[in-house]
C-alpha cells in the first residue's frame, strides 16, 4: 500500500534536540543535508556514517575525499562554488609540485594539503581512520560526529569500456567520460564496520539515506554485509531522500552511470533498490507523478537545497515525516 504524505504540519511534534539521526552520506549532495540535520538538531545528537570507498594516496598522501567534503560542509567552511574543498583556498603548493613534475589532475589546494599531511601521519603512527577522523573534526570544531564506514579500506573500482579504473581515475582524471558497466567494491567482504558505526545506529532514532549518488556513495557503505545488516535491523525509521530530480542527478554522474547501465533515469529506480531497507521515501515535488510507482510511504516536497534554509527546512521535514512513519507504525502494531 502506498501512503502519500504531503508537505506540512502534523499532528505528532517530535522535540528535534532529543533526535538521535545518523545520516549515510557521501559527496557534496549527503553533505547538504547533513548540514540541514546538524542545523536542527541538538549538538552531538548527529552522527554521519561516510563513504570511503572513494579514499586513495596521492603524493604520498592519504587522500578521503567524501569525508573531507563532509567534514568541511559541517564545519562551514567548505567552498560553496566548487562543492569540494576549502573556502578561500590557494595553490601555491599544487603549482610548485607541478614544476617539480608531479601530477596535478587532483587540485588539493594548501588548506587542504594540511589536513592530508596531518590524517597521513597519523594513520602512519597506527591511529584507526575513525580516530583521525574524529580528532580533525573536533580540531574544526564540528559538533558532529563523522564515522568512516569501515577502519579497513574498501575501494570502488569502475568498470568502464575503457578498462577498469579506481574512482578517483574515472571520476576526476578522465571527468567521467568513460561509459560504466559495472562497479566492484574491492575490500568490502573483509571489512568491517566500526564500534562508532554500529553504537550510533543501535542508538538512532532516525536512519537518512542523504541524496548522495546510490551507486558511487551509498552503495560502498552498504557493500559491507555486517553495516547492511546492522542499518537493515536498526529499529528506527529509515528514509532515504532522491538524488534524482526532472531525470537528472542533482550533482555529480549518477543519471549518465543510470543510462550507461540501461537503468531508468528516475526516483523511483533508487528507491525500489533499497526497497528491503527503507521505511519511506522524499520525492521532489517535480517528480510527484512517481510517487505512484514507489511501494512504501512518500513525503513530496521541495529537495533542491539551494540555501542554508531550505536545508534546515527539509530536515525538519524528514523528521516530521518520520514522527509520522512511527506513529503509523504503532497505531498498526496497537490496533492488529
Amino acid at each position: 500500500m502506498i501512503v502519500d504524505f504531503e508537505h506540512g504540519g502534523s499532528e505528532y511534534n517530535l522535540t528535534e534536540s532529543d533526535l538521535r539521526i545518523v545520516a549515510v552520506a557521501g559527496g557534496v549532495g549527503g553533505a547538504k543535508l547533513a548540514l540541514g540535520l546538524q542545523e536542527v538538531v541538538a549538538p552531538g545528537n548527529l552522527s554521519v556514517i561516510v563513504n570511503t570507498g572513494d579514499d586513495f594516496e596521492h603524493w604520498g598522501l592519504s587522500i578521503c575525499p567524501d569525508l573531507d567534503t563532509v567534514t568541511y560542509n559541517l564545519a562551514g567552511i567548505n567552498n560553496p562554488e566548487m562543492g569540494w574543498g576549502r573556502a578561500e583556498e590557494t595553490f601555491g603548493a599544487l603549482t610548485t609540485m607541478s614544476q617539480l613534475g608531479a601530477e596535478e589532475w587532483f587540485r588539493i589546494g594548501d588548506r587542504d594539503l594540511a589536513l592530508h599531511l596531518r590524517r597521513t601521519e597519523w594513520l602512519r603512527q597506527g591511529v584507526s581512520l575513525t580516530e583521525v577522523t574524529e580528532r580533525l573534526r573536533r580540531s574544526l570544531g564540528v559538533p558532529s560526529d563523522i564515522l568512516p564506514m569501515s577502519d579497513q579500506p574498501v575501494r570502488t573500482l569502475v568498470h568502464t569500456e575503457d578498462g577498469d579504473m579506481p574512482f578517483q581515475h574515472y571520476f576526476v582524471r578522465c571527468r567521467c567520460e568513460p561509459a560504466v558497466i559495472d562497479l566492484t567494491f574491492v575490500g568490502a567482504e573483509q571489512a568491517r564496520p566500526t564500534h562508532a558505526a554500529l553504537a550510533a545506529l543501535a542508538e538512532a532514532d532516525l536512519i537518512v539515506f542523504c541524496p548522495s549518488n546510490p551507486y558511487l556513495s551509498i552503495d560502498p557503505v552498504l557493500s559491507i554485509p555486517h553495516l547492511r545488516r546492522a542499518i537493515s535491523n536498526a529499529k528506527a525509521p529509515k528514509v532515504a531522500v532522491t538524488p534524482i530530480v526532472g531525470g537528472k542527478a542533482i550533482k555529480g554522474p549518477a543519471a549518465k552511470m543510470m543510462r550507461e547501465m540501461s537503468v531508468p533515469i528516475n526516483p523511483a529506480t533508487v528507491a525500489n533498490r533499497y526497497q528491503d531497507l527503507l521505511t519511506g521515501f522524499v520525492l521532489d515535488q517535480q517528480d510527484a507523478d512517481w510517487r505512484a510507482e514507489i511501494d512504501m510511504p512518500v513525503l513530496v516536497t521541495d529537495t533542491m537545497m539551494t540555501s542554508l534554509e531550505v536545508k534546515r527546512s527539509l530536515a525538519r521535514e524528514i523528521i516530521t515525516f518520520a514522527e509520522q512513519l512511527q506513529a503509523a507504525r504503532f497505531s498498526e502494531h496497537f490496533f492488529a
